[in-house]
Protein backbone atom coordinates (compact mmCIF):
# COMPACT_ATOMS: atom_id res chain seq x y z
CA UNK A 1 0.00 0.00 0.00
CA UNK A 2 1.19 3.52 -0.82
CA UNK A 3 0.53 6.36 1.62
CA UNK A 4 1.82 9.21 -0.52
CA UNK A 5 3.87 9.87 -3.64
CA UNK A 6 6.32 12.71 -4.13
CA UNK A 7 7.23 13.32 -7.74
CA UNK A 8 6.82 15.30 -10.92
CA UNK A 9 3.56 15.49 -12.85
CA UNK A 10 4.22 14.08 -16.32
CA UNK A 11 0.75 13.53 -17.79
CA UNK A 12 -2.70 14.97 -17.20
CA UNK A 13 -5.76 13.16 -18.52
CA UNK A 14 -9.51 13.53 -18.03
CA UNK A 15 -9.67 11.50 -14.82
CA UNK A 16 -6.09 10.83 -13.78
CA UNK A 17 -2.56 12.17 -13.62
CA UNK A 18 0.74 10.43 -14.26
CA UNK A 19 3.37 11.16 -11.65
CA UNK A 20 7.04 10.29 -12.10
CA UNK A 21 8.55 9.09 -8.83
CA UNK A 22 12.28 8.52 -9.41
CA UNK A 23 11.71 7.16 -12.90
CA UNK A 24 8.61 5.08 -12.11
CA UNK A 25 5.33 6.42 -13.51
CA UNK A 26 2.21 6.00 -11.38
CA UNK A 27 -1.28 6.51 -12.78
CA UNK A 28 -3.29 8.21 -10.04
CA UNK A 29 -7.02 8.90 -10.32
CA UNK A 30 -7.82 12.30 -8.81
CA UNK A 31 -10.95 14.40 -8.22
CA UNK A 32 -9.68 17.18 -10.51
CA UNK A 33 -6.57 16.34 -12.59
CA UNK A 34 -6.53 19.86 -14.03
CA UNK A 35 -5.61 21.41 -10.68
CA UNK A 36 -2.11 20.06 -11.38
CA UNK A 37 0.33 21.31 -14.01
CA UNK A 38 2.80 19.29 -16.01
CA UNK A 39 6.31 19.57 -14.65
CA UNK A 40 5.22 20.52 -11.13
CA UNK A 41 6.74 18.65 -8.21
CA UNK A 42 4.06 17.69 -5.73
CA UNK A 43 2.98 15.40 -2.91
CA UNK A 44 -0.10 13.29 -3.56
CA UNK A 45 -1.72 11.43 -0.68
CA UNK A 46 -2.93 8.10 -2.04
CA UNK A 47 -5.37 5.30 -1.37
CA UNK A 48 -4.87 1.97 -3.12
CA UNK A 49 -7.97 0.01 -4.14
CA UNK A 50 -7.56 -3.67 -5.02
CA UNK A 51 -10.27 -5.49 -6.95
CA UNK A 52 -10.46 -8.84 -8.71
CA UNK A 53 -9.34 -7.45 -12.05
CA UNK A 54 -7.42 -4.27 -11.18
CA UNK A 55 -5.30 -2.36 -8.70
CA UNK A 56 -5.90 1.41 -8.74
CA UNK A 57 -4.39 4.40 -6.97
CA UNK A 58 -6.53 7.37 -6.00
CA UNK A 59 -4.75 10.57 -5.01
CA UNK A 60 -5.52 13.82 -3.22
CA UNK A 61 -3.79 17.12 -2.48
CA UNK A 62 -5.06 17.10 1.10
CA UNK A 63 -4.91 14.31 3.66
CA UNK A 64 -8.40 15.36 4.74
CA UNK A 65 -9.79 14.67 1.25
CA UNK A 66 -8.24 11.21 1.27
CA UNK A 67 -9.75 10.53 4.69
CA UNK A 68 -13.16 11.70 3.47
CA UNK A 69 -12.77 9.44 0.41
CA UNK A 70 -12.16 6.48 2.73
CA UNK A 71 -15.22 7.36 4.82
CA UNK A 72 -17.35 7.55 1.68
CA UNK A 73 -16.12 4.13 0.56
CA UNK A 74 -17.60 2.67 3.75
CA UNK A 75 -21.08 3.71 2.62
CA UNK A 76 -23.09 0.91 1.02
CA UNK A 77 -23.53 1.68 -2.69
CA UNK A 78 -20.58 4.09 -2.97
CA UNK A 79 -17.60 2.98 -5.01
CA UNK A 80 -14.33 4.77 -5.71
CA UNK A 81 -15.65 6.63 -8.77
CA UNK A 82 -18.71 7.94 -6.92
CA UNK A 83 -16.61 8.96 -3.90
CA UNK A 84 -14.17 10.73 -6.21
CA UNK A 85 -17.04 12.58 -7.93
CA UNK A 86 -18.36 13.77 -4.55
CA UNK A 87 -14.95 15.09 -3.52
CA UNK A 88 -14.49 16.70 -6.94
CA UNK A 89 -17.44 18.93 -6.06
CA UNK A 90 -15.04 20.76 -3.74
CA UNK A 91 -17.73 21.51 -1.17
CA UNK A 92 -16.53 19.51 1.82
CA UNK A 93 -18.20 21.84 4.34
CA UNK A 94 -21.52 21.63 2.46
CA UNK A 95 -21.28 17.85 2.33
CA UNK A 96 -20.56 17.59 6.05
CA UNK A 97 -23.40 19.99 6.91
CA UNK A 98 -25.84 18.08 4.68
CA UNK A 99 -24.93 14.76 6.30
CA UNK A 100 -25.08 16.13 9.84
CA UNK A 101 -28.44 17.84 9.20
CA UNK A 102 -29.93 14.87 7.34
CA UNK A 103 -30.36 16.81 4.08
CA UNK A 104 -30.23 13.90 1.64
CA UNK A 105 -31.67 16.08 -1.16
CA UNK A 106 -28.48 18.16 -1.17
CA UNK A 107 -26.39 15.06 -1.78
CA UNK A 108 -28.29 14.14 -4.96
CA UNK A 109 -26.58 17.04 -6.77
CA UNK A 110 -23.42 14.92 -7.00
CA UNK A 111 -23.09 12.77 -10.15
CA UNK A 112 -24.29 9.20 -9.74
CA UNK A 113 -25.95 9.85 -6.36
CA UNK A 114 -29.65 9.09 -6.34
CA UNK A 115 -32.05 9.60 -3.47
CA UNK A 116 -31.55 6.11 -1.99
CA UNK A 117 -27.76 6.44 -2.03
CA UNK A 118 -28.01 9.95 -0.57
CA UNK A 119 -30.14 8.63 2.29
CA UNK A 120 -27.62 5.82 2.83
CA UNK A 121 -24.78 8.38 3.02
CA UNK A 122 -26.66 10.29 5.73
CA UNK A 123 -27.50 7.07 7.59
CA UNK A 124 -23.94 5.70 7.50
CA UNK A 125 -21.96 8.92 8.08
CA UNK A 126 -24.07 11.07 10.39
CA UNK A 127 -22.00 11.92 13.46
CA UNK A 128 -18.80 10.54 11.90
CA UNK A 129 -17.57 13.59 9.97
CA UNK A 130 -16.61 15.93 12.80
CA UNK A 131 -12.94 15.83 11.74
CA UNK A 132 -13.78 17.43 8.39
CA UNK A 133 -15.40 20.66 9.49
CA UNK A 134 -12.27 22.82 9.48
CA UNK A 135 -9.67 23.10 6.74
CA UNK A 136 -6.09 22.24 7.55
CA UNK A 137 -3.23 23.80 5.63
CA UNK A 138 -2.68 22.37 2.18
CA UNK A 139 0.06 19.78 2.17
CA UNK A 140 1.31 21.41 -1.04
CA UNK A 141 2.05 24.52 1.04
CA UNK A 142 4.67 22.38 2.71
CA UNK A 143 6.62 22.03 -0.51
CA UNK A 144 9.88 23.92 -0.59
CA UNK A 145 12.64 24.21 -3.17
CA UNK A 146 14.50 21.23 -1.68
CA UNK A 147 13.36 17.73 -2.62
CA UNK A 148 14.96 16.44 0.59
CA UNK A 149 12.85 18.84 2.68
CA UNK A 150 9.70 17.92 0.71
CA UNK A 151 10.31 14.23 1.39
CA UNK A 152 10.99 14.88 5.07
CA UNK A 153 7.79 16.90 5.53
CA UNK A 154 5.74 14.22 3.80
CA UNK A 155 7.39 11.57 5.97
CA UNK A 156 6.49 13.49 9.14
CA UNK A 157 2.87 13.64 8.03
CA UNK A 158 3.00 9.93 7.22
CA UNK A 159 4.30 9.28 10.75
CA UNK A 160 1.02 10.65 12.06
CA UNK A 161 1.80 14.27 12.83
CA UNK A 162 -0.91 16.67 11.68
CA UNK A 163 -0.30 18.66 8.51
CA UNK A 164 -0.94 21.80 10.57
CA UNK A 165 1.88 21.01 13.02
CA UNK A 166 4.27 19.97 10.26
CA UNK A 167 3.47 23.18 8.37
CA UNK A 168 4.39 25.19 11.48
CA UNK A 169 7.87 23.68 11.67
CA UNK A 170 8.43 23.67 7.90
CA UNK A 171 9.93 27.17 7.90
CA UNK A 172 12.28 26.35 10.77
CA UNK A 173 13.52 23.28 8.89
CA UNK A 174 13.96 25.31 5.69
CA UNK A 175 16.01 27.85 7.64
CA UNK A 176 18.37 25.06 8.74
CA UNK A 177 19.91 25.06 5.25
CA UNK A 178 20.49 22.22 2.80
CA UNK A 179 20.38 18.90 4.67
CA UNK A 180 19.70 15.30 3.75
CA UNK A 181 16.16 13.97 4.18
CA UNK A 182 16.96 11.96 7.29
CA UNK A 183 18.57 15.00 8.96
CA UNK A 184 15.42 17.07 8.26
CA UNK A 185 13.29 14.26 9.71
CA UNK A 186 15.41 14.08 12.87
CA UNK A 187 15.23 17.86 13.37
CA UNK A 188 11.51 17.79 12.64
CA UNK A 189 10.91 15.03 15.19
CA UNK A 190 12.77 17.02 17.84
CA UNK A 191 10.65 20.10 17.11
CA UNK A 192 7.38 18.17 17.03
CA UNK A 193 8.01 16.22 20.23
CA UNK A 194 9.07 19.13 22.44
Amino acid sequence: MYDFLTGIIKTIAVNYIGIDVNGVGFRVFTPNPYEYEQGDQTIIFTEQIVRDNEISLYGFKKVEDRNLFKKLLNVSGIGPKSALAIIAGGDRDGLVAAVENGQAAYLTKFPGIGSKTAQQIVLDLKGKLGDFTKDSPLPNELLANSAALDDALAALIALGFSAKDVFKIGKKLADAGQLKTDAYIQKGLKLLTK
